[in-house]
């Protein structure tokens, strides 16, 4: 503005005049507001969905390194079992060469502590590895929901960016297809929160 009354701005200084006094009128003006509010609880939303995606994909890959750690000590297991077994089986052959009553009872002896041994390591081994197929599942499920946030999170992001196409284009047809594909964003979430 100059100092005789003659005022001068450019577009950017016109939008603004008008964003002041309530924009260019009725429709454009509500649409506006309505596509802002829209964005802003759409982006809330959507950065609560992408934070319970980390979570669930973090959780998914802690399952299944408890799943590997238990499979790992049933592997042990297995391998002790396996030694016991070998020691059974000697003693059985010692029990079976042995001349006197005497010594086939000292590998008897052997024989049935063996047994009873194998048995027991039989037992945890069986209880590590439901324990490693429950943190499979367990992970398994995780991964699943995981998927349902990140597809939400997606189809969010895709409505904030058809929302700002619509407010450049001032498109109507736009502005629903934001709508609905907000709604489709929120309804997947509400699947990944009901774990479905």
């Amino acid at each position: 503005m100059s100092g005789h009354g003659f005022h001068v701005h450019g577009p950017h200084d016109h939008e603004l005049e008008h964003a002041q006094q309530g924009g260019h009128g009725g429709e454009h003006g509500g649409m506006i507001n309505q596509i802002a509010l829209f964005t802003a609880v759409i982006a809330t939303v959507g950065a609560i969905f992408g934070y319970m995606g980390g979570a669930t994909q973090a959780n998914a890959g802690l399952y299944k390194n408890n799943a590997a750690i238990k499979k790992t000590e049933a592997s042990n297991q297995w391998n002790y079992f396996q030694s016991k077994s070998t020691k059974q089986s000697l003693a059985e052959l010692a029990r079976d060469l042995a001349a006197g009553e005497p010594e086939k009872a000292k590998y008897q002896a052997k024989v049935d502590r063996y047994e009873k041994e194998k048995n027991e390591i039989k037992l945890v081994a069986d209880k590590l590895e439901l324990e490693a197929t429950a943190w499979d599942k367990q992970s398994d499920e995780q991964m699943h929901q995981h998927h349902r946030w990140a597809q939400s999170t997606t189809v969010l992001q895709v409505s904030i960016a058809m929302a700002a196409i619509a407010l450049l284009t001032k498109k109507k047809w736009l502005e629903l297809a934001m709508f609905v594909a907000g709604g489709a964003g929120l309804v997947v979430g509400a699947l990944a929160a009901l774990h479905i």
